[in-house]
């Protein structure tokens, strides 16, 4: 195995320094955007005349070669390469001989593991924002239905019983999360400026233009991605290579994404306990218990909560990693790639997992319509109706607040008091009038502050 760098050492690397040092076993995943970058960089040699014609060409057919074994997914990962960028110069060695040699000229793994990093992160982005947009939209169509058969639940602050409210409006503050989501990962994915030609950290003896003029042609050609990339001129080649703020954005906001989620599976977690009993979590999504035959568990979002913790974890890892570092370049910097990658493959499989188990929940009407039964739910609209017979909102406040209370501690229902009891806590209430308050949809329907769409 040739490595890309050893001629200045006279002692073999030490075989545990050797293994500590390895990144193939991950970095794999970087093969095609290495390779990407290979065929862009042969151009860039053969324009500015280190490559002849057929040196170039000879050299594309086997970049094209192992582009489709990685695309058939035939890739072989080895221990025996130090990363991705040692094993294709390898692999290219193989095939062509001492003709690969020249393939490192005005080039720095520095440089090849930014580009194919960024690279990476492009298309991962634009794979992410799809799946939170169909689970955005998977979570529309249920509020939608709910919106249809305008179902009603009790809403909540601090986990107590609050107001009544849609049930599609609580399940619309998901799509609106999930929305903030794919523009903070868009904004982001735009930000990413790909570049080439910074080499180690001093830039290259080949024109600025060249990189951004060839890549233009080659990825044209090449391209087998979602969307084209334009490659850019490096304006700052210390910054190229030595910044990594990119993948802590692109952690952060999946942070956010997992925390998105995570609140949505709780509630449903809770939703679905036999003391709320409002939705019904499909068997598909859920596992027994080894001992218990009874149990029915949501481990499917447990599992989407609990890795939340895997996601911030992989943030502050990248965070603490960078926080010390001088530029430009250091190995340290290897270490982004694992919390990355991992990142975006916890957040792929939930966004696909929340969107199945989302098409198969059922709404119980019945205990809902019990849980909406809580007079306390309604203690607001009372406090509105004195305000509207003139009494002072703090006044109407407190004498709410009593009636509460009165409620509470002589275990009677407010619309079953006597008509003279219910008057000593205000001369305005009139018996029917309450009675009237105490509906769900009224309730709803009375706040115009919202400015709701018209079916």
């Amino acid at each position: 195995m040739t490595k890309l760098w050893g001629g200045r050492f006279k002692k073999k690397i030490n075989p545990l320094f050797e293994e500590f040092s390895k990144s193939i076993h991950y970095d794999y995943k970087l093969a095609q955007y290495d390779l990407v970058g290979s065929l862009i960089h042969v151009e860039v040699l053969k324009s500015s005349g280190y490559l002849t014609l057929p040196e170039a060409a000879k050299l594309n057919q086997v970049i094209d070669s192992l582009w489709k074994l990685v695309k058939k997914k035939k890739f072989k990962q080895s221990d025996k390469y130090e990363d991705i960028h040692t094993y294709v110069q390898n692999e290219l060695q193989n095939k062509v001989g001492d003709l690969a040699l020249k393939l490192h000229m005005a080039r720095s793994r520095n440089d090849q593991v930014v580009f194919a990093t960024k690279l990476y992160c492009k298309v991962e982005i634009s794979k992410m924002q799809t799946k939170v947009l169909k689970l955005a939209k998977t979570i529309t169509e249920l509020a939608l239905k709910a919106k249809k058969e305008n179902i009603i639940i009790p809403g909540f602050t601090h986990m107590q019983h609050a107001q009544p409210v849609y049930l599609a409006d609580y399940l619309l503050v998901y799509v609106n999360m999930l929305t903030r989501d794919s523009d903070r990962l868009g904004h982001i994915k735009e930000n990413i400026k790909i570049t080439m030609g910074a080499g180690a950290l001093a830039g290259t003896p080949i024109d600025a233009n060249k990189y951004s003029e060839e890549a233009s042609k080659a990825l044209k050609e090449f391209g087998d991605f979602q969307e084209t990339f334009d490659i850019k001129p490096v304006d700052n080649s210390l910054d190229s290579v030595s910044d990594r703020d990119f993948v802590i954005e692109i952690i952060s906001t999946l942070s956010i994404v997992a925390m998105h989620l995570s609140r949505l599976a709780e509630d449903l977690i809770i939703w679905s306990t036999q003391e709320f009993g409002f939705v019904e979590i499909d068997e598909a999504y859920c596992s027994g218990s080894s001992l218990m035959p009874q149990k029915k568990n949501a481990d499917s979002l447990e599992l989407i909560r609990g890795n939340t913790g895997r996601i911030y974890g992989n943030l502050v890892s990248v965070l603490t990693m960078m926080k010390g570092l001088p530029l430009t370049y250091n190995r340290d910097m290897q270490l982004d790639k694992e919390p990355l990658f991992n990142s975006f493959e916890i957040m792929s499989k939930e966004l696909e997992v929340l969107t199945g188990l989302i098409k198969t929940l059922e709404f119980n009407n019945t205990k809902i319509g019990k849980a909406l039964e809580d007079e306390s739910l309604y203690a607001t609209d009372i406090v509105y109706y004195l305000v509207d017979k003139e009494v002072p909102f703090k006044e109407a406040h407190t004498i709410v607040g009593k009636l509460v209370r009165y409620s509470i501690d002589n275990n009677i229902e407010i619309k079953k008091l006597p008509k003279d009891k219910l008057k000593q806590f205000s001369d305005k209430f009139v018996m029917d009038e309450i009675v009237e308050l105490f509906d769900p949809k009224k309730s709803v329907e009375s706040k115009k502050s919202i400015k709701r769409e018209q079916n």
